[in-house]
C-alpha cells in the first residue's frame, strides 16, 4: 500500500489521539472517587441494616414493654380492689384475713413485676440510643458520599471535556487522510491492542519497542518514501521519519 507521507503523518497523531482517549477514559473509569465511594457505601449499606435490625428489636421489646406494663396494671387492679374490700371492712374475719394475705402476695409481686418493668425500660432506652448513634453515622455517611459524587461528577466532566477537544481534533484529522490507509489503521488498532501505528525512531519500533534487525532496516530504507511499512512483530504501521 502507498500513502502520502501527509497521510503515514497523520495516522500518527491519530494514534496519539487515541492513545489519549484511552488514557482519559481508563482514568475516568479507575477515579479515586469511585474506589471511595464503592466502600463508603458499604459501609453506609452497614450501618443502615444494624439500624434498621435495631428498630426492628425496638418494636419487639416495645410490645414485651406493654405486656409488662399490662401485667402491673392487671396486679394493681387487684390490689386496689382488696384494698377497698379491707377499707370497707366487708366479709368474716378470716375472709378479710385472707384479703390481707392476698395484698402482701399481690405487693411482692407488683415489686417482681415492676422491676421486670423497669430491666425492659432500660433496655428500650438504650437501643433508642443505639439507634440515634446508628442514625447519626448514617447521616456522616450520606453527607460524605454527597461529597464524593460532586467530586466524580467534577472530575468526570473534566475528562470528558479533554475528551471532547481530543474527539474533535481526531475529526479533523481523519478527513484529511486516505481512507485506505485509515482502514488499516482501524484494523490493526482493532486487532493490537489499540495500537495500529508507530513510529520508527532509529532502528526501534515505537509500537513494540522491539529493535529493526540490519537486513529488515535496509529493506526499508530502500522504499519510497510513500510505501506503507509494517512492523514485523507487532505488525503496527511503522511511520518514518522522512
Amino acid at each position: 500500500m502507498k500513502a502520502s507521507v501527509s497521510d503515514q503523518r497523520s495516522i500518527l497523531d491519530i494514534q496519539k489521539f487515541d492513545l489519549q482517549s484511552a488514557t482519559l477514559r481508563n482514568k475516568a473509569a479507575t477515579l479515586p472517587e469511585l474506589a471511595e465511594l464503592s466502600s463508603t457505601t458499604i459501609k453506609q449499606n452497614n450501618v443502615r441494616d444494624l439500624r434498621i435490625a435495631a428498630e426492628t428489636e425496638l418494636n419487639d421489646v416495645k410490645r414485651e414493654l406493654a405486656r409488662a406494663e399490662g401485667d402491673v396494671e392487671q396486679i394493681v387492679t387487684r390490689i386496689e380492689r382488696d384494698e377497698k374490700r379491707l377499707a370497707s371492712g366487708t366479709g368474716t374475719p378470716k375472709e378479710l384475713e385472707q384479703t390481707q394475705h392476698e395484698l402482701g402476695t399481690l405487693g411482692a409481686r407488683r415489686a417482681e413485676l415492676e422491676e421486670v418493668e423497669l430491666e425492659i425500660m432500660m433496655r428500650v432506652d438504650g437501643i433508642k440510643e443505639r439507634i440515634t448513634v446508628l442514625s447519626g453515622e448514617e447521616n456522616e455517611l450520606a453527607a460524605v458520599i454527597a461529597d464524593l459524587n460532586i467530586r466524580k461528577e467534577n472530575a468526570l466532566a473534566a475528562v470528558h471535556t479533554e475528551l471532547e477537544s481530543i474527539e474533535s481534533d481526531r475529526k479533523a484529522t481523519t478527513q484529511s487522510v486516505g481512507p485506505e490507509i485509515l482502514a488499516l489503521y482501524e484494523k490493526i488498532r482493532e486487532a493490537n491492542n489499540g495500537i495500529g501505528a508507530a513510529a520508527l525512531a532509529g532502528n526501534q519500533c515505537k509500537g513494540c519497542n522491539l529493535t529493526l534487525n540490519t537486513i529488515e532496516l535496509q529493506r526499508i530504507a530502500g522504499l519510497g518514501a510513500d510505501e506503507v511499512v509494517r512492523c514485523e512483530e507487532c505488525r503496527c504501521i511503522l511511520v518514518r521519519d522522512h
